[in-house]
């Protein structure tokens, strides 16, 4: 009687403390683990509590609009979107997350104040890229930016916002877009970004990573 009056109270502390943890879980597999503790116990390690990552690896997703965040986590679960950086670490990390973590998630960086960061580009190839982003490149059949992105890049729905990007992770997924098909719900910026030079790249992403900045 008394063994099994300890184990019931074994597997009493064992509940307990399991309920106690889910606040500081990393369980990426359980689906009572919130979008906020998975956000601060998991993401973050990458992407920051807030969504302001440290390494330009990373991309920043404080003050992405929530929809495309959604979009984003779907296609990483799914497969869909394929590019090393997103199935590297993304295609495990988004597997077992439910619709409403994703949702969860999505709110909580969309709801995150993108900070203010250092410059990371040349402040001479600023006037370059502002010009892309402004006005697009007529000759070579460029759109401006800011007529899916916003006009501070804010984004928009399911176009991200750019502005206060890290500069290095905006080159990469520009060279992704132009010269592979490995995100498929971006195909228009396919075409976009195909008469890019990697000259006219540096530019737009030295002023899109500083555009809060001013």
């Amino acid at each position: 009687m008394k063994l099994a009056y300890l184990v019931l109270a074994m597997l009493g502390a064992g509940l307990i403390t399991g309920c106690t943890n889910l606040p500081r879980s990393r369980d990426l597999a359980n689906p009572n683990v919130s979008a906020v503790t998975l956000a601060q116990q998991v993401c973050s390690n990458c992407h920051g509590i807030t969504g302001n990552s440290v390494s330009p690896i990373f991309p920043n997703l404080a003050a992405q609009p929530q929809a495309y965040l959604i979009g984003q986590l779907k296609g990483f679960k799914s497969h869909g979107r394929e590019d090393p950086a997103g199935f590297e670490y993304m295609w495990g990390v988004s597997r077992s997350l439910t619709d409403e973590q994703i949702t969860g998630l999505a709110s909580y960086y969309a709801n995150q104040r993108l900070a203010r960061q250092p410059i990371e580009g040349n402040a001479s190839d600023m006037p370059a890229g502002e010009t892309i982003f402004k006005s697009g490149m007529a000759a070579e059949n460029v759109p401006a930016c800011f007529a899916c992105h916003g006009d501070a890049g804010q984004g928009n729905e399911t176009f991200p916002r750019i502005a206060g990007q890290h500069a290095d992770y905006i080159v990469k997924q520009l060279n992704v877009f132009q010269r592979t098909n490995e995100r498929p719900l971006g195909a228009v910026m396919k075409t976009v970004a195909h008469e890019l030079t990697p000259e006219d790249i540096k530019d737009l992403a030295a002023y899109l990573q500083a555009l809060p900045n001013r």
